[in-house]
């Protein structure tokens, strides 16, 4: 089995723990800002920390964007993590409307002012499963997962939401559409959870 992972940096996080998670989970990661190699590698992960507009402007500057979208859409794998998740889908709206990546329907906005929950939401919480998912499989429905995130996505399609948690409400922490994975979580510091998770996506058939 190709365990190979192409790891996009998009210039605006440390990326090292991510990486040392999925070496930790058997993969070969291949961490770049390369157009050309996204677009000949195998599947690819996505991590983003910090302002969703930052992320995409980092993206698009170094030719990111459309190589994300060239490979998806010829069936190769990948994984948005937070920020990453977030670019999955049409639009920001933290510090102004941004365009995502557009690959599944729905916005990313911010958890209310009015909620009893502080922001942002850091910390430890649970998963609640919704379907039966390749990146869920030995993983128990309300396990703990890391979070850290202050803006939420809304999905625009439910069958898209494959795991949810609670923080004042109800909001989608997972996605997959075919070849198309997100956790909103970070599962490189979910301890054995998230290294199950990672591994369940590394070898994804």
């Amino acid at each position: 089995m190709n365990k190979e992972i192409i790891l996009i940096d998009a210039g605006t996080g440390n990326l090292r723990s991510v990486q040392k998670a999925l070496e930790n989970v058997g993969a070969n990661v291949i961490r770049t800002d390369d157009p050309q190699k996204v677009l000949s590698g195998g599947r690819i992960v996505l991590p983003g920390v910090g302002a969703f507009g930052d992320f995409m402007s980092g993206l698009r500057a170094r030719g990111l964007h459309d190589a994300v979208k060239e490979v998806v859409s010829r069936g190769v794998q990948m994984l948005g993590i937070c920020v990453g998740m977030q670019a999955l889908f049409e639009i920001g709206e933290e510090m102004g409307d941004h365009e995502g990546l557009g690959l599944l329907k729905g916005t990313v906005v911010k958890f209310a002012d009015s909620l009893s929950v502080k922001i942002p939401h850091t910390g430890w919480n649970q998963l609640t499963v919704k379907h039966d998912a390749l990146l869920f499989d030995q993983i128990k429905d309300e396990a703990y997962v890391y979070f850290n995130h202050s803006y939420y996505c809304q999905a625009g399609d439910s069958s898209d939401v494959i795991a949810t948690t609670d923080y004042g409400i109800n909001y989608a922490c997972a996605v997959r559409r075919e070849n198309i994975f997100g956790v909103q979580f970070h599962p490189e510091k979910s301890q054995a959870v998230g290294l199950q998770i990672l591994k369940n996506f590394v070898e994804a058939s």
